[in-house]
């Protein structure tokens, strides 16, 4: 009887407890983290997203690195010799068009954020990309479809540029969509799943090397021997592949709720600051418009709030002066929260380093202009075989996916165990690093220039063009450290709700240094040639030129370059600890 007792008086306990458990499990069953499937419901762990979903997206991410890296590595020759443009143009222009690439990503972060959500905009995006890819096939096969005429050469070159930028456009749109498409395949709330999320960037970056590896060596081949409109057919054919096996997909993605976008946030802190610019602030910070992201205290945030004072102003909260018991108007471009301001301000106390990358990527570019016309006047044969100048950049490739692992098996720890930062070096001392490299790269390409001309002006048998191996190398290595490096930078020092904007504007940087390039190489044309009877430092014929004086002076500005930024980040260290 007393046992009879003590079952029923806990067979309710058991039953709670059985319930509890059911609903845990079924609750283990879905992602935490808020992601939905294909139907707008919440995703299964076990059936949709993490690597099932990957495969797909690396694969899509391979086929547009192929594409996109089969242009840019050989581009230079395809303007010279197909559509005859001067060397100086050429460099320009490609300098140009690398720098779209790497502009447009803010229209496609924007979309992305604001409408369509990063699936949707990787498939429209690949859809204009892969028009692109068709329409400079064509151009490099007009020649051969039309009879000569005086009007070819301009429905051609039309054509070509037509497609480039085309290209450029769909390349806004995925540059910045597969990898956070990517990252949203793994639950942030699961720790194995958290774990999983790094090894999934390492080998994003991977599949992108592999696709400049093929192009600078395979596709590069095709091209220079056996036509351009084959070149550029295969990398067109695997994006075909590549968008049809990403819709097929579909329901295997896991999807993100919008959320709206931080460029918004942004513009609404300075039109709101620009409308209360006749305010005067108040000495005491709490009475700004706080929320809960910051406490309303007097010293809510370090001494480095106090930088960029006038965007306050968007946080100051108006008298109401209307009827008595209704509610102040709010609207968010009149009056902003402090979090918002403070976000505005974390962005902006980044562009110094972000400023020093600009140049950084402007060396970096010149492995897609000027190296290549460099190596077209030096010897391209290596025993039996002929080596275009375009596939020394395989060097660089190369230098990227040796150094990744040597960075973090050997460098991180030896220089943890001096440091004690858990990271090994510092992010600012891991971008100081690059830019050093970047300086001994152009003094080493300065020298061989001026030795190369040494040997043509004496007649004597050209330069092999393996002598270009270590700079692309070196450049390789310095990639690692910042390029790498200015990513890892903006997202972490970014505000939480900014991480994507972060990213979009480590881009940027990339783009302002092709622009930067093409700016520097304009006016170096104009000026080295202003007398008009000179050939300036950069001649159609290298060998009447003085190109190791264009080296000389990258050299000196990356050397100015790196001594501003040492002495920037050690006064950023005293205001921002975590980036150091």
């Amino acid at each position: 009887m007393l046992e009879a007792l003590h079952l029923t008086l806990a067979l309710p306990v058991l039953l709670s407890s059985s319930i509890i458990v059911i609903i845990q499990d079924e609750a283990s069953q879905y992602t935490s983290d808020g992601t939905l499937d294909v139907n707008d419901q919440p995703a299964l762990k076990q059936r949709i997203g993490n690597w099932r979903a990957c495969f797909i997206i690396l694969g899509t991410e391979f086929t547009e690195s192929l594409a996109f890296f089969a242009i840019s590595k050989n581009l230079i020759t395809y303007l010279m010799s197909e559509l005859h443009e001067r060397n100086v143009d050429a460099a320009r222009d490609v300098s140009t068009w690398i720098g779209s690439c790497f502009l447009t990503p803010l229209i496609g972060a924007f979309l992305a954020d604001t409408y369509w959500g990063a699936y949707k905009t990787i498939v429209v995006f690949l859809l204009v990309y892969t028009v692109g890819m068709l329409t400079l096939t064509l151009s490099a096969c007009l020649p051969y479809a039309m009879d000569d005429s005086p009007h070819n050469g301009g429905i051609r070159g039309a054509t070509a540029y037509l497609g480039l930028y085309l290209v450029v456009l769909g390349s806004g749109g995925i540059k910045p969509c597969t990898s956070s498409l990517g990252a949203e395949q793994f639950d942030s709330t699961d720790m194995t799943e958290r774990v999983t999320k790094a090894s999934f960037f390492n080998w994003y970056y991977f599949s992108i090397n592999i696709g400049s590896l093929l192009s600078g060596t395979v596709i590069v081949w095709v091209q220079e021997n056996i036509g351009w409109g084959v070149g550029f057919a295969v990398p067109m054919v695997f994006m075909v592949f590549g968008l049809a096996a990403f819709v097929a997909g579909r329901k295997v993605y896991r999807y993100k709720k919008l959320s709206g976008s931080p460029l918004t946030r942004v513009a609404q802190v300075v039109v709101a600051a620009v409308r209360n610019c006749h305010l005067q602030l108040p000495e005491d910070t709490s009475a700004l418009h706080h929320d809960t992201f910051f406490p309303a205290e007097p010293n809510f945030k370090t001494e480095a709030a106090r930088q960029f004072r006038f965007f306050d102003k968007a946080a100051i909260i108006l008298p109401w002066t209307g009827e008595k018991g209704t509610a102040a108007p709010s609207s968010p471009w009149r009056l902003c929260t402090v979090s918002q301001v403070e976000e505005l301000k974390m962005l902006l106390r980044m562009l110094p380093v972000w400023a020093t990358m600009v140049l950084f990527f402007a060396v970096t570019s010149q492995m897609s202009s000027t190296f290549i016309e460099q190596g077209a006047a030096m010897d391209d044969r290596v025993g039996p075989f002929t080596f275009p100048p375009a596939s020394l950049a395989t060097f660089e490739v190369i230098s990227v996916m040796v150094c990744i692992p040597v960075y973090d098996a050997v460098l991180v720890p030896l220089a943890r165990r001096v440091t004690g930062n858990d990271r090994g070096l510092s992010q600012l001392q891991r971008l100081g690093v690059g830019l050093a490299l970047s300086v001994i790269a152009m003094v080493y390409a300065a020298l061989l220039e001026a030795r190369r001309l040494v040997l043509a002006q004496a007649d004597m048998p050209a330069m092999n063009i393996l002598w270009q191996a270590p700079v692309f190398a070196v450049l390789g290595a310095a990639e690692v450290f910042a390029t790498i490096g200015i990513l890892e930078f903006f997202y972490d020092q970014s505000p939480d709700g900014m991480k994507s904007l972060g990213n979009a504007f480590a881009q940027l940087s990339m783009a302002a240094g092709s622009y930067f390039n093409s700016a520097v190489l304009s006016a170096v044309a104009a000026t080295t040639t202003a007398r008009g009877v000179e050939p300036g430092w950069i001649p159609d014929d290298l060998n009447e030129g003085h190109l190791d004086y264009f080296f000389w002076m990258m050299a000196a500005l990356s050397m100015v370059n790196l001594l501003h930024f040492v002495h920037y980040s050690i006064r950023y260290r005293g205001n921002n600890r975590t980036a150091s």
